[in-house]
């Protein structure tokens, strides 16, 4: 375990919960142009009378599943950071760092429609980064294959629940459509590097026991 590392994770804590992510790429909703920011936003929705506002109801809906992203993507940071931080091997920490700053934008982009919806990030964050972090070090301590395939399922499994999200998601609602689909896109990225890399298929008992648990936390954000 490197002091660099350790100083690495904090500082990627922080930020996480400070609101200070940034993206490198464009912000994907902007090419949804002038798609409504949400159902209180007139001015929008006059851009293009093709797309009607949200309405309240479709709103709140949206705004629960991005908040349920946003907490994912604060669970992603947590869980790179921990793997990063008991990873001996230095290839496959800086391809878990490439991963991480990806994860970032996502961060950057749910908060952004979290804000433009209205709506709160959720308050259990802190206990969701705590466990996902404290998953992410026990990972990195199991070697480099199990670390890779704790990595591959999680993206996997967040792969289909943005899936999912996407079949869900107003049909008006082109702007959470468009970060989900993007999302989607960069999180097989992230598996399928984990598998080329020769991660180890979890055993069928952890991958269940992940699904029960991302089914309490989704549950959870969506709401509160």
């Amino acid at each position: 375990m490197h002091l660099d590392n350790l100083i690495s994770g904090f500082d990627r804590a922080l930020r996480t919960f400070a609101g200070a992510s940034a993206s490198v790429r464009p912000y994907p909703a902007e090419a949804a142009a002038g798609a409504p920011l949400a159902s209180h936003s007139a001015s929008s929705a006059a851009d293009d009378p093709q797309i009607p506002p949200l309405t309240e109801s479709d709103r709140r809906h949206s705004a629960g599943l991005m908040r349920v992203n946003h907490t994912g993507e604060i669970c992603a940071q947590a869980l790179y950071s921990g793997q990063a931080l008991t990873c001996s091997n230095e290839t496959l920490r800086r391809k878990l760092d490439g991963a991480a700053r990806e994860e970032t934008e996502h961060l950057a982009w749910t908060e952004s429609r979290l804000q433009e919806l209205g709506a709160h990030r959720s308050l259990f964050n802190p206990l969701w980064y705590a466990g996902s972090f404290a998953l992410g070090v026990a990972a990195g301590m199991a070697g480099d294959r199990w670390n890779l395939g704790f990595l591959s399922e999680t993206e996997r499994q967040v792969e289909q629940h943005l899936a999912g999200h996407l079949g869900t998601l107003p049909a008006n609602d082109v702007r959470s459509r468009a970060i989900v689909a993007q999302m989607r896109i960069d999180e097989g990225a992230h598996a399928q590097m984990a598998e080329d890399s020769g991660a180890e298929r979890l055993p069928f008992p952890i991958r269940m026991l992940m699904r029960a648990t991302a089914k309490i936390m989704t549950s959870t954000a969506y709401r509160i």
